[in-house]
């Protein structure tokens, strides 16, 4: 069963704007109308308008921590076999360069780095498409270290966590199970129980703020079979450092597409 709430995150009393992880699942959301397509416009909707956003996604997976300090970074077409309308989309967002450069500097323990040679990739466009169509606002891309420890990426993100004052919108790009060797490779539709015990473990320790079952949540039995490889976890963490202890916790999209994939979308706000 799925369900994509129009319920959102809304700025309170104080300034601070909402921290979000989102499920972005198959690249087709982008062009698609569905359940997940329509629960990004509606999340988009409901949010307040950001200065900028950082989207950390699972998909910029490499050496060191660096953000994308591009004027106008271009589209990453990161997928083959699709159909031509994904190729065919266009996200003519601008960038920052001198919000880079207030990215690396509170990230200056982790030497991170502003970089030219990359843009948006999919996991970063093929939700912002519906989430902020107008492309109005500047977007930044924030890398995965793929050599850091779980705990480093939850360091950066409390790193971040300043930025919410100003109007950013932090934004991980990920699934919280991600096992595509059983979601595509016939596991079937049923819901397998290795993956709703993950996604619901995950849910509880956001809720206790127990940042240390989510730093070791990898090597427990479900979350090997969750995630073979970490990169789709691992931007949730950066949201989690970012949340801030008054925070409510919320999930204005839940579900699984094909059987094992959580497309729950997780708001600190």
């Amino acid at each position: 069963m799925t369900s994509a709430s129009s319920a959102a995150p809304s700025v309170g009393a104080t300034s601070r704007f909402p921290a979000l992880f989102m499920g972005h699942g198959s690249p087709m959301n982008a062009v698609e109308d569905n359940a997940w397509s329509r629960g990004f416009t509606a999340l988009g909707a409901a949010l307040p308008v950001p200065r900028a956003i950082l989207c950390v996604s699972a998909h910029w997976y490499v050496r060191g921590t660096h953000v994308t300090s591009n004027a106008a970074p271009e589209l990453i077409y990161d997928f083959s076999g699709f159909p031509r309308a994904l190729y065919e989309v266009r996200y003519p967002a601008r960038g920052d360069a001198e919000l880079a450069q207030r990215i690396t500097s509170l990230l200056a323990d982790v030497q991170a780095t502003g970089r030219s040679d990359w843009g948006l990739d999919h996991g970063t466009w093929s939700l912002l498409v519906k989430l902020r169509p107008q492309a109005d606002v500047p977007v930044l891309q924030l890398s995965i270290d793929r050599l850091a420890r779980p705990a480093a990426h939850l360091a950066i993100g409390r790193a971040l966590a300043p930025l919410r004052e100003q109007g950013i919108l932090l934004l991980g790009s990920g699934n919280i199970t991600h096992n595509l060797a059983h979601a595509l490779g016939g596991g079937g539709r049923e819901r397998p129980d290795w993956a709703e015990r993950f996604d619901r473990d995950v849910a509880t320790a956001l809720e206790q703020r127990d940042t240390d079952f989510l730093v070791r949540a990898l090597e427990t039995d479900d979350g090997r079979r969750a995630h073979p490889s970490a990169d789709h976890y691992l931007p949730l963490l950066y949201v989690a450092g970012a949340a801030h202890d008054a925070d409510r916790v919320s999930y204005p999209i839940t579900g699984f597409d094909l059987g094992s994939l959580s497309m729950r979308s997780v708001s600190f706000a």
